[in-house]
């Protein structure tokens, strides 16, 4: 995982009421998850967690050996967390009362639980297999989701073939892809992560993958550095083909296409993925060349469709990307069906409001020891922290508690050089540590005891343990003490490993 597909938003615990408001209480505030007596519960056992250190937690083998979770490949070790067997009992309570199954059956059923547009919420259904059947409105939308995808595969098939060639009959090779938020940051991770991996590296040799999102000319130039015109496609990703940035950040490469090649080579250079098919034609695109995308996927959750799936495809090939969303689709299944006791997204979402509601902790650093997640902390910003970067309930009653958190990371060792520091000694910060059990480029040099990758995992695993246990030395006791009281209130650890 990349973990995206991991990371399950809390907000829906956090925000929904605890049951509907009655009748005879309809004029009544609605409510909150925080008048229960499971919310109660946990804030009457947070004195208890706090006088207990985690080094002695971490001594009880029957803890640590039940705060594990694993789904094909992919190994959750929560044990470093400042929590109980209890407090997890907790949170389940906690997430019962929330009625956290019943919301993530209405999500796969195409219930409107986007009750502020009035909308379902599937981007479950962008990676659903094609037998699959999920509804919105009454209508099974997964045959729509295949027609738009089985059109990204065709013509995908033909621009990397050299059928498609430009207004000077050269193939293009080069695709710059125009969106910002979740038109940008998803792809971006994913293209990222997919660089260095061998069959993904192989499939896109001789071809370029940019993204532009910043109104900034420096991001134009940038994206374009280099490149010619005559062998380059633009991939303009806009929904209502009206976001400000995006279509000025178009006009600009439009601009850069014509200037070169005149005006008829638009329809030969640039394609959309947008459903304003009036504006994407009065803009110079073909639009029998632009790929549809619906009101039910969010934006920051649209990499799995053609918003990511289009420029991925381009450069990688759609059977590659094919995988990915296999892979996302798998996640789903398990998110769907799997007890909450070993349902992973659902486990880190409830430690997210035990961290945040809770002990109190703001923050979560993200640390991935795999440089080909280095775009995932910004990614995961996006999911997080725009879908629960919210002060109120879904009724609009504030919220009596801190909710959502502040996300950041870079990937290790590089992060130990920057702000671990402040981890190790300054402050209390979350972190998810995420390792990876096979490199994508596995290095061996003669004469070194370990490999760079074992050099690498050798640091992932011996972070959290100094995090969690910390370091008692009588020589240096003002260190000491202070290193010793942050670690009461414990650095937040969650190891996954993959072999993907």
């Amino acid at each position: 995982r990349p973990r995206p597909v991991l990371r399950q938003p809390a907000v829906d615990i956090l925000q929904g009421s605890a049951r509907p408001p009655s009748a005879a209480s309809a004029m009544a505030s609605p409510a909150l998850i925080s008048d229960t007596d499971q919310w109660k519960a946990l804030q009457a056992h947070v004195g208890a967690i706090h006088k207990t250190h985690l080094r002695d937690l971490m001594t009880d083998a029957d803890r640590c050996k039940a705060m594990t979770a694993e789904f094909e490949g992919v190994y959750l070790d929560y044990s470093r967390q400042q929590a109980t067997t209890e407090t997890i009992d907790k949170l389940f309570k906690l997430a019962e009362a929330a009625k956290l199954k019943e919301k993530i059956d209405k999500m796969f059923k195409g219930e409107k639980i986007n009750t502020t547009e009035n909308r379902s919420v599937l981007h479950v259904a962008l990676r659903a297999p094609r037998d699959a059947v999920i509804n919105s409105d009454g209508v099974n939308v997964v045959p729509e989701v295949w027609a738009v995808k089985d059109k990204i595969k065709q013509f995908s098939e033909t621009f990397r073939s050299g059928s498609w060639v430009g207004a000077t009959g050269k193939p293009l090779t080069n695709v710059v892809s125009v969106g910002i938020g979740g038109s940008f940051l998803g792809p971006l991770f994913v293209h990222t992560a997919l660089q260095t991996d061998p069959e993904a590296a192989e499939a896109a040799k001789g071809r370029q993958l940019r993204f532009l999102a910043n109104v900034d000319p420096v991001d134009v130039a940038r994206s374009i550095k280099d490149l010619d015109p005559a062998t380059t496609l633009v991939v303009v990703v806009s929904k209502t083909f009206t976001t400000a940035e995006t279509m000025l950040n178009a006009r600009t490469i439009k601009e850069w296409i014509v200037s070169s090649l005149g005006p008829q080579a638009v329809s030969k250079h640039m394609i959309a993925v947008s459903t304003n098919l009036k504006l994407v034609k009065e803009f110079g695109i073909d639009p029998n060349n632009a790929f549809a995308f619906w009101d039910w996927v969010g934006g920051r959750y649209s990499v799995c469709s053609a918003v990511g799936v289009l420029p991925l495809s381009l450069q990688y090939g759609f059977p590659i990307v094919q995988k990915f969303l296999e892979g996302a689709s798998s996640i789903d299944n398990h998110v769907h069906t799997s007890s909450f006791e070993k349902n992973i997204p659902v486990l880190l979402g409830l430690l997210s409001v035990w961290n945040v509601s809770f002990l109190g902790y703001p923050a979560r650093a993200i640390l991935p020891y795999c440089q080909a997640l280095e775009k995932l902390a910004p990614h995961i910003q996006q999911l997080s922290m725009e879908s629960n970067g919210k002060g109120v309930s879904i009724d609009g009653v504030r919220l009596p508690f801190e909710a959502g958190e502040i996300d950041f990371g870079e990937p290790g060792t590089n992060g130990q050089h920057s702000f671990y520091q402040l981890i190790h000694q300054g402050r209390v910060i979350p972190c998810d540590f995420i390792g990876v059990i096979k490199s994508q480029q596995p290095v061996y040099l003669k004469g070194e005891t370990v490999s760079n990758h074992d050099e690498l995992m050798s640091n992932f695993f011996a972070q959290p343990d100094a995090l969690a246990y910390g370091k008692v030395n009588s020589s240096t006791a003002f260190c000491t003490h202070v290193f010793h009281e942050l670690l009461c209130f414990l650095i937040r650890v969650d190891c996954i490993f993959s072999d993907s």
